[in-house]
């Protein structure tokens, strides 16, 4: 029988995340959002509350969250601010492959220091020439003797330059393709690694997005994951769990936006009445409505899926594409509601806008999340 009722845990869980945006997360947004400063403090009251660790397991020391437990997080820290629930959900990216793929020696080595100070991660798998076609990683990672030597560069990551560890995916065995990819942990501190100048983005300024360089990177064989050659499957399994969270975030958003439309449409006043009385601006607000409850059971049934260890790549993509979606859609139809004022950063629903076109972009734009659900849905095709 289908359930919709959240746990008592769930519900306090969803509760203290709401209280830390709305306390933490919302009244700093727009000074943040300048993108000159890092939210310091902020974060290091997100690591007392255990949202920066949130899906590592119990046994080294996390949260050790089911996904849907991150889902209703996720929703509630991206209602307080995209970019700082960015930055936290960075590093659950990038703790995924090693939860996924890591040795029993690998989580406590790698995993643990995380759950005892405050520190970020960073997953590095986008490049300049090798975005969406993720198999064409120009990164490469040499094997001599018992180390590897990574050389090449990754951009466009999040966090990577305050994190004090890297996932990092490179070709090992260039001639394999896809099948060559191999996911390696590098430790910050390592010789040869350098991060370039901060990115200066439309949105989600309160994150840090940089270009990390590797040099002539040495990392010993037990710092490989999984498998040589298995690097194209781990981060896949990855994106296919994390996936969730990013649809979750763009609920958050246009949720956000939502609230501020009804407000200001119940005390603007036009032609001598408020302007949720006309139907133009009523029914658009009944269409946002119904589309944020469709994104969120989008991504509730994906991450119950995940949670039951059931297939779930189609729903995931399903889940963070029509979310994403949603939220884009969402918040420029509240900008239209608010007209110039909307305009303005005097008000806060331009931020909101600006921060929604990212989640369409990142952990896999929602052209390829489309080519996933396309795949699954029609499945083999004959050639004549």
């Amino acid at each position: 029988m289908i359930d919709f009722s959240l746990t008592e845990e769930q519900l306090a869980l969803q509760a203290m995340a709401r209280e830390f945006a709305l306390k933490e997360m919302r009244p700093n947004a727009s000074r943040y959002d300048k993108g000159d400063a890092f939210p310091e403090e902020i974060m290091k009251k997100a690591f007392e509350a255990g949202f920066i660790t949130c899906n590592i397991p119990e046994e080294y020391g996390g949260g050790g969250l089911k996904e849907l437990d991150v889902a209703l997080i996720s929703e509630e820290l991206a209602a307080g601010c995209a970019g700082m629930f960015t930055t936290i959900m960075a590093s659950s990216l990038a703790f995924t492959p090693i939860i996924l793929f890591g040795t029993d020696e690998q989580k406590k080595k790698f995993l643990v220091p995380f759950t005892k100070n405050m520190s970020f991660a960073a997953f590095c798998l986008t490049e300049r020439e090798a975005g969406s076609d993720a198999a064409s990683l120009k990164t490469t990672a040499k094997k001599v003797g018992e180390e590897y030597i990574i050389n090449g560069s990754k951009c466009f990551i999040t966090n990577g330059g305050i994190a004090s560890l890297y996932v990092v995916f490179a070709n090992s065995d260039p001639e394999r393709g896809p099948r060559g990819v191999s996911a390696f942990i590098v430790p910050r501190e390592t010789p040869g690694v350098s991060v370039g100048k901060e990115e200066d983005k439309m949105g989600h300024r309160a994150s840090n997005t940089v270009e990390v360089f590797f040099e002539d990177v040495k990392i010993p064989q037990e710092n490989l994951l999984a498998k040589e050659g298995m690097g194209f499957l781990v981060a896949m399994k990855t994106l296919d769990k994390t996936r969730a969270s990013v649809g979750s975030a763009g609920v958050g958003v246009a949720r956000t936006a939502l609230e501020y439309a009804i407000d200001y449409a119940k005390t603007r006043v036009q032609f001598g009445k408020p302007i949720a009385t006309f139907q133009n601006t009523a029914f658009k607000i009944a269409q946002m409505a119904m589309e944020i409850n469709a994104a969120r059971h989008l991504v509730w049934h994906s991450a119950w899926l995940m949670d039951q260890g059931k297939p779930c790549g189609k729903e995931s993509a399903m889940a963070k594409c029509f979310g994403s979606d949603v939220a884009m859609r969402t918040t420029v139809d509240v900008v239209q509601i608010f007209g110039g004022y909307g305009y303005m950063k005097d008000y806060p629903v331009e931020k909101l806008m600006r921060d929604a076109k990212l989640l369409q972009i990142y952990e896999g734009t929602n052209e390829i999340q489309r080519l996933v659900i396309s795949r699954e849905v029609i499945g083999p095709i004959k050639q004549a």
